[in-house]
């Protein structure tokens, strides 16, 4: 069918839509971000011109990481950083800031979740979850501030629906996305009279990644009538559609607002 209707005008919705270019010329870490939700933000951020530091934790994950780079339209680098550990994070920004010479975004997106009864959660759980969900968060923001551009920075933390309304199984995993919600209520009002900048908060709710779908099928059990119950539509979330919340509070319009917390569930969740 042609794109043109009776009127010889051509049918806006047919036509391919250009992504206005509103971040041309920023550069952007996002951490954990060669998969899921992390390369749905990087997309995002990159269709809007802003040039990324895709990252990734494995050597075993960097032809993924690569293809994800390859296929971006702005101006991107990949890089192996376990932000487990104490070094990645500056690692993350030494790279930004010897290709670019600056950061304006980060998004801190990198996390890991254990699903498991609270009796079988053990020690080295909670170092592995508490130093990648939390620590990781904390050294990468700190590594990032002096090098973040005045008056004009964005710190975006993604959170989880989880860290304020948590299902069983969760203990460790929903602690540590609660102190990423501290962090941020923290910063918000620390950070901008000192760098300028604005930090707000992205929750999603249950969203359809590789991640997710390792949770397993006895936490699905849980999980999916939860699903069920979203006002609007019993599915998970796309990872485009947490990206599209996170791009928003990166544009420069998106300068009023800091400290918000949004909550991409399709109302599974209203606090």
């Amino acid at each position: 069918m042609s794109p043109i209707n009776r009127l010889g005008l051509v049918k806006d919705h047919l036509l391919p839509k250009m992504v206005e270019q509103t971040l041309q010329n920023k550069v952007a870490i996002v951490s954990g971000s060669s998969s899921g939700i992390g390369a749905a933000i990087v997309r995002e951020l990159s269709a809007r011109g802003a040039s990324t530091v895709v990252n990734y934790p494995f050597s075993g994950l960097k032809a993924e990481a690569d293809a994800l780079v390859t296929s971006l339209p702005s101006p991107s680098i990949s890089l192996e950083a376990d932000m487990g550990t104490v070094s990645a994070p500056q690692a993350l920004v030494d790279a930004a800031v010897s290709q670019w010479g600056r950061v304006d975004i980060l998004v801190n997106c990198v996390a890991l979740a254990v699903n498991k009864p609270l009796e079988e959660q053990t020690l080295a759980d909670w170092d592995k979850l508490v130093n990648i969900n939390g620590r990781g968060t904390f050294l990468l923001t700190q590594a990032t501030l002096k090098h973040l551009t005045k008056g004009a920075g964005r710190i975006v933390n993604i959170i989880s629906i989880s860290g304020r309304g948590p299902p069983p199984n969760q203990t460790i995993y929903a602690g540590t996305k609660g102190m990423v919600d501290s962090f941020t209520k923290c910063w918000a009002k620390e950070l901008p009279p000192k760098y300028g900048c604005t930090v707000n908060a992205v929750s999603p709710g249950p969203t359809k990644t590789e991640g997710f779908a390792a949770a397993g099928e006895e936490q699905m059990k849980i999980l999916q009538p939860i699903i069920d119950q979203t006002p609007v539509g019993p599915r998970m979330a796309a990872p485009d559609e947490i990206a599209f919340a996170v791009a928003f509070l990166c544009e420069e319009r998106a300068r009023w607002i800091n400290g918000a917390h949004i909550v991409a569930s399709g109302g599974l969740f209203i606090d």
